[in-house]
């Protein structure tokens, strides 16, 4: 069950607002006059006044849909004005934000990520981020290329790229990282990712360690194989996450960590759209509720 089903469940009400049907199907409204601002949607003929939402799950919305027949000369203008209209909207409700849109994005920035999780005391990798082949070449041979793992910024689906070990062959390769920048990190020994899912106050934890036999590196790529378990976090760990989602501003956060040999943590990054279905269905731990019970209770506090 989702969240919006959830919400309803619980007769409280909520709505979905897909972006994606802006502005070939939707129109947005907002009108100021005498110290007061309205906002409002209409999709599908239904009128949504955004003045009465109290709490707003940012949940990675969709590019916009221009209407048909728009000239390509002007089409960049036109999504812009788009963009200009609908941001502003966004920063101007009243409402509680999971997350809010500028930190959010802000927030999905790896390097960004990196440097906030160094300065509040969580352990991360040794790192690297270039384009420069050279500067490549001498981490990897700080480190050793079985030491080394390579990971893009971001992923989708046309294009996505497990963490991988440098692997021999791959050295000779180095020269196209002028290409674009790589994230190059130290590989962690690990007896299990850990999966926080972090929802205002709470965090749910969740071990999960690779197949057997299967991919060490990156369990995604078994996700059926992977063992799930709920586990706990040592208070050091908690209180580095707390402060990191402090930093970033954000409410709702997935992070992933590594549990080291010796028992420590060490952070690899957050994702603050990251998913969670997969851990729930794996392991009962209930997340959908929790996120449910945040956006009531931020919807109440805020009314």
């Amino acid at each position: 069950m989702g969240v919006l089903s959830a919400l309803e469940r619980r007769s409280h009400a909520a709505f979905l607002l897909d972006t994606s049907q802006f502005p070939s199907d939707a129109t947005v409204t907002q009108s100021f006059e005498d110290g007061q601002g309205r906002y409002e949607f209409t999709l599908d003929r239904r009128r949504i006044d955004l003045n009465s939402c109290g709490a707003a799950w940012w949940r990675r919305p969709l590019p916009f849909t221009l209407q048909p027949g728009i000239a390509r000369e002007v089409a960049t203008f036109t999504y812009s004005e788009c963009h200009e209209a609908v941001a502003g909207l966004w920063a101007a409700l009243e409402a509680a934000w999971v997350n809010p849109p500028g930190l959010d994005e802000a927030a999905h920035h790896k390097p960004y990520q990196l440097a906030i999780a160094s300065k509040v005391g969580l352990r991360v990798p040794r790192t690297l981020i270039t384009n420069d082949p050279d500067a490549a070449r001498r981490f990897i041979a700080l480190l050793g290329p079985e030491r080394t793992v390579y990971k893009t910024f971001l992923a989708s689906q046309e294009c996505w790229r497990e963490t991988r070990v440098i692997r021999p062959a791959e050295i000779d390769l180095l020269d196209t990282v002028r290409l674009a920048p790589v994230i190059f990190q130290e590989y962690i020994p690990a007896v299990a990712d850990i999966r926080v899912t972090v929802l205002g106050r709470k965090m749910i934890a969740t071990a999960i360690t690779a197949a057997r036999g299967g991919y060490e590196v990156d369990y995604r790529m078994d996700l059926d194989g992977a063992r799930f378990q709920p586990t706990t976090l040592p208070a050091s760990t908690q209180k580095g996450i707390r402060a990191v989602m402090k930093r970033l501003g954000l409410v709702y956060g997935a992070i992933d960590l590594r549990r080291t040999l010796d028992h420590g943590d060490v952070f690899l990054e957050i994702n603050p759209a990251g998913e969670w279905r997969f851990v729930e269905d794996r392991t009962g731990q209930p997340i959908t509720d929790a996120m449910t019970e945040l956006l009531i209770e931020l919807d109440c506090r805020s009314r």
